[in-house]
């Protein structure tokens, strides 16, 4: 799991669950009576609007976080997680219009007011669901919660940024202490890992490294539709050669592929 691939978006999200657990302990009614309870004395309200909008969140972030995206019974986590945000909003406003509804075998007809529990637990459920629905829409909400770090100071002579970067394959020192010297097409570096990546044949292209601002998708050089990896923030990446489709980069495995949209790449 890459924390560093959660968004704003997903920090609104975090937050509103946490709120939700909170308001989950409070009062659901204030009223004279001696027992007024909060969620968990109601198990239907606390699944339905508490627990179902806090493990939406969670499914929410997790599928963010994984590598690739899984899917349960054909349905992905992030989009199952959505959708018991929405859930468990909806659960909340219909619950705080006919508050005694759930309850009316433990009140009766005694006149009590809507308390806090349902108040904040309203709140945050709406906070929730809308994080969950705006975070792909909102490009403010599409930024990295955890930005990306500097990529450490060049060396002398123009050497390339030295191993530390998540990225096996990296250049190596000299023995002698010189500047770092790109790996040859399969030669592996110093101690192992995998081997270091190709020159590109011909043209003014250099390698570098870069970090993508948001997660996005890897595609395979030959040109099929189906991404091959997700590059997410806070980990630095080679590209090694500018293809015709796009930005053709190379993973912490090893795996080649064209990132076809290179806008707002941080270059290292």
């Amino acid at each position: 799991m890459n924390i560093r691939s959660l968004t704003r978006g997903d920090g609104v999200v975090i937050g509103a669950a946490v709120l939700l657990f909170i308001a989950s302990f409070l009062d659901t009614f204030d009223g004279s009576g001696s027992d007024v309870p909060n969620a968990w004395d109601n198990l239907g309200l606390v699944m339905s609007m508490y627990l179902g909008g806090i493990i939406g969140a969670a499914l929410i972030v997790v599928a963010r976080a994984l590598p690739q995206p899984r899917k349960v019974a054909g349905i992905d986590l992030g989009q199952f997680g959505v959708a018991l945000t929405v859930f468990a909003a909806w659960t909340a406003f219909w619950t705080i219009i006919d508050p005694l509804g759930a309850f009316s075998d433990t009140f009766g007809s005694a006149d009590v007011d809507t308390g806090s529990g349902l108040i904040l637990g309203l709140i945050a459920a709406l906070l929730l669901a809308g994080g969950a629905i705006a975070t792909p829409l909102v490009p403010a909400l599409q930024a990295a919660l955890v930005p990306a770090p500097r990529p450490a100071a060049p060396q002398p002579y123009g050497a390339q940024p030295p191993a530390g970067y998540g990225y096996p394959g990296a250049p190596q020192p000299s023995a002698f202490g010189g500047a770092p010297q790109q790996g040859q097409p399969g030669q592996a570096p110093f101690g192992g890992g995998q081997p270091g990546p190709a020159q590109p044949s011909g043209g003014d292209f250099s390698p570098f490294w870069f970090a993508v601002p948001v997660p996005r998708p890897l595609y395979a050089e030959d040109g099929a539709p189906t991404p091959i990896a997700e590059l997410a923030p806070g980990t630095w990446y080679l590209a090694v050669e500018q293809g015709a489709q796009g930005l053709v980069a190379q993973t912490q495995d090893g795996r080649r592929g064209v990132l076809r949209d290179s806008s707002g790449i941080q270059r290292g």
